[in-house]
């Protein structure tokens, strides 16, 4: 089963939009987990198990586990989605961009190393520094497009040859880079304009939508502007919200009932 079909399985059996991006901070964790030495893989797996329900995918973000020199507990966080919730997909959070050669081994790290489903990627080196990813035909490249960050306006809503570089950067996702369906496209929910401009060219490409929750996105404008005529074609990310709802012992309970609120929200957005 190719990433693709797995998320739209996932969409289907879950009724869920949620992503759980998963931004462990040893510092937000509870005292008892903190203790723990394998603290970042008790964390994050309790809370994998506290929000499954809830989730059509998660998201761990590799600078959080790389920069603690955790990437075993990483490699071992999704190894346990994979063997207990399989029909979850895994989105490793990494934003590669580099020319082939490199970008080879960026794969080789992200889906053999690490088995994730897919992958985020910086498509502004060109269609080269993606290519490499699209060897592995059932993993998913998600490649950065509006992000949902101030200073994404710096290059991404640079007007070339009268359209800003964003949808062009669609374009090239929903036309020639798209070689075997394997795309998707990152859109922030700060900028629910940009995301019905993006679906507007994209048809029914996924897309990875960040900003709700601690950053502040607006549930309905998002989805509205977002949702394909099946009323899917979205992983909303939410990370901080969910995973420090309390940093107490009751941090599995607060993360499920944050994951579930989240969850119905989005919901009711689909059903407008």
């Amino acid at each position: 089963m190719t990433f693709i079909e797995k998320l739209k399985n996932r969409w289907t059996e879950s009724q869920s939009l949620l992503c759980v991006g998963l931004d462990p901070d040893l510092n937000r964790f509870p005292e008892s987990i903190k203790e723990k030495k394998d603290c970042y893989y008790e964390f994050c797996t309790a809370i994998v198990d506290a929000t499954a329900a809830y989730a059509c995918a998660f998201k761990p973000q590799i600078a959080y586990f790389a920069s603690c020199a955790a990437e075993a507990e990483l490699k071992a966080i999704i190894d346990y989605i994979h063997q207990h919730y399989p029909t979850i997909p895994v989105v490793l959070d990494s934003k590669r961009g580099d020319i082939g050669s490199t970008a080879k081994h960026y794969a080789k790290e992200a889906f053999v190393r690490y088995g994730a489903d897919a992958v985020t990627l910086s498509p502004y080196m060109g269609f080269d520094s993606v290519q490499p990813y699209l060897e592995y035909e059932d993993k998913g490249a998600i490649l950065l497009c509006r992000t949902s960050n101030p200073g994404g306006n710096d290059i991404q809503m640079l007007q070339v040859n009268g359209e800003p570089i964003y949808q062009h950067v669609a374009k090239l996702a929903a036309g020639p880079w798209n070689l075997n369906g394997q795309l998707g496209l990152v859109v922030g929910a700060t900028y629910p304009n940009e995301i019905a401009a993006v679906r507007s060219i994209v048809g029914d490409l996924p897309l990875l939508v960040p900003g709700v929750g601690a950053q502040g996105g607006d549930i309905n404008a998002c989805v509205t502007s977002g949702v394909t005529a099946d009323k899917t074609g979205m992983m909303i990310n939410s990370s901080r919200a969910i995973l420090y709802a309390s940093q107490g012992e009751d941090f599995k309970e607060a993360a499920a009932r944050v994951a579930k609120d989240t969850r119905d929200k989005i919901n009711a957005a689909r059903a407008l």
